[in-house]
């Protein structure tokens, strides 16, 4: 839908016009998922000086700022690449990007993981960088993808940042805690 030449709405004429973000297009792609990350790094983001507050992970790219702009050339070659912690294309950008941010953030500094951590396609890669100074909420164990981003919109607008745990010792599979309440606008 986004990439039909039909498309009148904003965020396909940002993207023919070359001023679409990979933040913006990660949240129409992906919905409250992708909002609720956002919304939580911008909550509760403490980047050490240099290092941007928050990096996405784009297939065979790597990590990048969501204020990224990113041509709709570039958008088709990122979906034509799987993400897969064998994929070569994927991985390399990956390892060669979390490393040049660690080298820059130095080994004090600790990394939130907001994706999913039930699969080692993304945590296989970062551990390998960051080992124990990878960590992710502790309360996305049993979650799926819209269940973690209602969470994290949740703990954004109340102030109240989740706990974290090393993804490198925790259990990434669990029992599926209760749903959320159903959120009113005040």
């Amino acid at each position: 839908m986004l990439l039909r030449e039909q498309a009148r709405f904003d965020l396909a004429v940002k993207l023919r016009e070359g001023s679409a973000t990979i933040g913006e297009i990660y949240t129409f792609i992906s919905g409250l998922y992708f909002r609720g990350k956002m919304a939580y790094a911008v909550a509760f983001c403490a980047a050490p000086p240099g290092i941007p507050p928050a990096l996405v992970i784009v297939p065979g790219v790597g990590l990048v700022p969501p204020e990224t702009p990113v041509p709709i050339e570039q958008l088709r070659a990122i979906a034509d690449i799987r993400v897969d912690e064998r994929n070569d294309t994927y991985r390399e950008a990956l390892l060669k990007a979390a490393t040049l941010v660690d080298q820059h953030a130095g080994p004090s500094c600790s990394y939130v993981l907001l994706g999913s951590i039930a699969s080692d396609k993304y945590t296989d890669p970062l551990l390998s960088v960051f080992s124990d100074r990878l960590v992710f909420p502790v309360d996305f164990v049993g979650r799926g993808d819209m269940s973690r981003g209602g969470l994290m919109l949740r703990c954004a607008r109340a102030g109240v940042e989740l706990p974290y745990v090393p993804v490198k010792r925790a259990a990434r599979h669990g029992v599926r805690p209760p749903r959320l309440e159903r959120w009113r606008k005040p």
